[in-house]
């Protein structure tokens, strides 16, 4: 902390600057120790109008006009400092990403978390945020599939009542479409183009049959709530009536994704989406929406470096019902997670119109059609967001390269798309890669995931190794080397330590087997 003067300013006067931590972020912080006395009018207004008000002693650099890019040009300011407060403002948005995100998308596209775009100007977080982007790499695709898999084990898997469904990911069902409103139609190409170049037809003629075929076509859903809805019914029997209960579903969602702008082209994105409905009296909605924001937003929290961006709000629709939205702080900004919302009765009586006596649930010795809450969480942004929470920047264990930065992909165990990575030392290369076989097949057994480094052809260096696979974010190497043939003993190293030990190679099960295990309660 310091005084520093800026010059330029209406008053004249000094600022006070201070680089602090807000949470697990860095900031900088100022605040105004001029005194307006004695100034002329037009000054001392433009002062006032800009004084912190009584009680709140700090204000964020952003919200004092010239201030920021003042204190940012200072050299007394640390470079670390500066980085993190262009990415906490949400002026520098997607237009202007921080080198930070920079760095962080050209490992995820190295490191195939993310496939890589050819066009260099197309690389960029918002294409992939569009949800029309060219997909997953086969580590992101992996790092998905764990997130979804910790997602059923909290929703399905140890709770009582929640009854995995499933549903076609297009219907044609005319009460869905009633509910759904606009949605995306699948239509042939052949059939289209056949009606369209149809020169018998007239101008009416031709909108009727276009009318009548998107009217016959089936819908892609943009949601899963409305297939979990038209299951309610089946579900209600199987719990004998009696509220609550839910029903838990992950699939992908269809949303349209325009080109740019400037023209009404428009392309069909795609997004993993994990739902839960749950079906609860009226009397009792309020208090499983609280409920339920609170056990999400812990779950989202639980396997982050920085849960503090993880965060909540709370909305009225424009119906008036009240829900929830779970964030996700990006470096450019916030992006909706989750989204909890409290629907009523009117989404399940608009699916079922004819069966309204068969949707009375029990509560207590009342019945009633019950109400719905929906919870509906984006797994893809899901991904976006832990690879940005994972990224992390240390100093370099070897002296001669204090300089350079390492660069570290710290996914929670759980969420690792590789457990382990196996590699050879020195030694005679066919023995070597005959016990790597072995553990690799012992370690798949027991469900470790397992990267085989020892295929590899190509020679690299010990430190070139650990960097690839700290960007993998693997949690640990195991390197076999002669002295592996001689009495059994390996080298283990850690990603988050980068500590080296040895270690039998029959005690390497037991020890991996533990650690995951143990990381699950963390």
């Amino acid at each position: 902390a310091g005084m520093l003067p800026l010059r330029g300013l209406p008053c004249e006067c000094c600022f006070r600057v201070r680089v602090g931590a807000r949470g697990s972020r860095w900031c900088l912080w100022a605040r105004h120790f001029g005194l307006s006395r004695g100034l002329k009018g037009g000054r001392r207004g433009w002062l006032d109008s800009h004084r912190l008000p009584a009680g709140v002693p700090w204000m964020h650099a952003q919200k004092l006009p010239d201030v920021q890019s003042r204190l940012l040009g200072m050299s007394s300011i640390p470079t670390f400092a500066k980085v993190r407060f262009h990415a906490d403002s949400h002026s520098n948005a997607v237009q202007q990403p921080s080198g930070a995100a920079e760095a962080l998308l050209d490992i995820c596209e190295r490191r195939h978390f993310l496939r890589r775009r050819e066009a260099p100007q197309q690389r960029t977080w918002d294409s992939y945020l569009k949800g029309g982007y060219l997909g997953f790499g086969p580590l992101g695709v992996e790092l998905r599939k764990n997130l979804a898999a910790q997602w059923w084990e909290a929703i399905v898997v140890f709770r009582e009542q929640v009854f995995a469904v499933d549903a076609p990911v297009h219907a044609s069902s005319k009460a869905l479409e009633a509910a759904l409103g606009e949605c995306l139609k699948v239509v042939p190409s052949k059939t289209l183009w056949g009606v369209i170049e149809n020169e018998d037809l007239s101008k009416q003629e031709l909108l009727a049959s276009l009318d009548k075929m998107l009217k016959v076509s089936g819908m892609l859903r943009g949601s899963l709530l409305h297939g979990a809805l038209e299951q309610y019914v089946n579900c209600l029997e199987l719990v004998n009536r009696r509220l609550p209960f839910g029903v838990a579903q992950i699939g992908v969602c269809f949303h349209p994704v325009k080109s740019n702008e400037e023209d009404n082209h428009v392309r069909v994105g795609e997004r993993t989406t994990a739902s839960l409905v749950w079906y609860s009296s009226a009397r009792t909605a309020g208090q499983w929406l609280d409920y339920w924001l609170r056990q999400r937003l812990q779950w989202w929290r639980k396997f982050a470096i920085s849960p503090s961006n993880f965060y909540s709000g709370d909305y009225h629709d424009e119906e008036g019902r009240r829900g929830s939205h779970i964030y996700y702080n990006f470096p450019w900004g916030e992006e909706l997670i989750e989204t909890l919302q409290n629907l009523g009765d009117t989404e399940l009586l608009q699916i079922n119109p004819e069966k309204a006596s068969q949707l009375l649930g029990r509560d207590g010795r009342k019945n009633a059609v019950p109400h719905i809450l929906s919870v509906s969480g984006d797994l893809d942004y899901g991904v976006l967001a832990y690879l940005c929470d994972c990224m992390q920047l240390t100093e370099n264990a070897l002296p001669s390269k204090k300089a350079f930065q390492r660069k570290v992909l710290k996914l929670h165990p759980c969420l690792t798309p590789v457990k382990v990575a196996l590699d050879v030392g020195r030694g005679p290369t066919t023995e070597l890669r005959q016990v790597c076989q072995g553990l690799f097949s012992e370690l798949l057994e027991n469900g470790i995931s397992v990267w085989p480094g020892y295929l590899e052809t190509m020679q690299s260096s010990l430190e070139q190794l650990y960097t690839k696979y700290d960007e993998m974010s693997v949690l640990f190497t195991i390197l076999v080397n002669e002295a592996t043939l001689e009495n059994g003993v390996v080298q283990l190293r850690s990603r988050d330590t980068t500590m080296k030990e040895m270690m039998h190679i029959s005690r390497l099960k037991d020890f991996l087997t533990k650690y995951i295990s143990a990381s699950k309660s963390v």
